[in-house]
């Protein structure tokens, strides 16, 4: 179908109402360029340094200086050489990361449910500034505390153990025990925050679906697993989408403050990051740590995208993309 071509008039109209439009939106773009720039400069330019994964890296030569490794997956090698500890550590992160995934989660919206039922605003308000208050506090200072409980001579659970004639428990030599103390101190940690998150969900939640349960006869408990839960689950399902980005990455700050990195507890301690850091960051092996870094965020990319396609699959309004 033969159209006609714009005349100089029309483009200029064109043209003038897109400078209009842009001067209009200019406080837009300018609230905005502060994010852009943090994201450029964080996130985009340092993918340049992703060439150090296949680099034989010197500190003389640098990132883009230094000679190319040989063979190319070099720094790869020497993470899968040993399958079964590499297996081993992203074992550990997965369940890990399912762990505090699960036990914050639960605590979380318990809390936050709790919180939206209480009608004092000056409880409520103290409370949540009191569970906030973990989350500010160094793993350093949290492992110094979790070692005033748990030391085999002096810790105060030992000597509770002791007092009803009990056999004291060395915590720091047992590294199975150390599942249920890293997820609780996760858990302790994080949930404080995360269950604002909910509880600003269900401020949201219109009152009159539970004035319509009470007169239909319905309980307290019924209103929170009929109501309540079914709510939430969009809002669960986006952040544990959020979450499978970083299942891979294992919190190398936790570890060394709640175990000094103690060899005893690698069986269940020995994560990837912990790998990664004790075997190449403390030896100056740059590149190492960067190629384990790589497959980090690919294998986490692979599994965002799966998990998005799966919730897709269950309810369209929880997906990502």
């Amino acid at each position: 179908m033969f159209r006609p071509k714009p005349t100089s008039e029309h483009a200029r109209a064109k043209k003038g109402n897109a400078i209009r439009r842009f001067r209009q939106e200019m406080p837009l773009y300018l609230l905005a360029l502060p994010g852009v720039i943090a994201l450029l400069l964080f996130s985009y330019f340092p993918m340049a340094g992703i060439i150090l994964v296949f680099k034989d890296y010197n500190f003389r030569g640098g990132i883009f200086g230094s000679p190319w490794a040989d063979p190319i997956y070099k720094n790869f090698r020497f993470f899968f050489n040993n399958l079964s500890t590499a297996m081993r550590s992203t074992g550990l992160t997965v369940m890990y990361n399912l762990l505090f995934f699960l036990a914050g989660t639960l605590f979380a919206v318990a809390i936050a449910i709790m919180l939206s039922e209480i009608k004092s605003k000056w409880f409520i308000k103290a409370s949540q500034s009191l569970m906030f208050l973990p989350y500010f506090i160094s793993w350093m200072v949290t492992g110094a505390i979790l070692y005033a409980l748990l030391n085999v001579d002096s810790g105060l659970v030992n000597q509770l153990l002791i007092s009803m004639g009990k056999e004291p428990i060395d915590f720091y030599a047992r590294p199975q025990m150390w599942i249920l103390i890293l997820t609780i101190a996760n858990t302790w940690q994080s949930c404080g925050y995360t269950s604002i998150i909910y509880y600003g969900v269900l401020t949201g939640i219109d009152s009159s679906l539970y004035e319509a349960a009470k007169v239909d006869g319905a309980t307290k408990l019924q209103s929170i697993f009929k109501i309540t839960i079914p709510l939430l689950r969009p809002t669960v399902t986006i952040l544990f989408l959020l979450s499978v980005g970083n299942m891979l990455k294992g919190n190398l700050n936790m570890v060394i403050g709640l175990t000094n990195l103690n060899p005893v507890l690698f069986p269940t301690t020995d994560l990837i990051d912990v790998f990664v850091y004790r075997s190449g960051v403390r030896n100056g092996e740059m590149a190492f740590a960067s190629a384990i870094s790589l497959y980090q965020s690919l294998f986490g990319f692979l599994l965002v995208i799966a998990a998005n396609k799966i919730a897709g699959k269950i309810d369209k309004d929880t997906t990502l993309f």
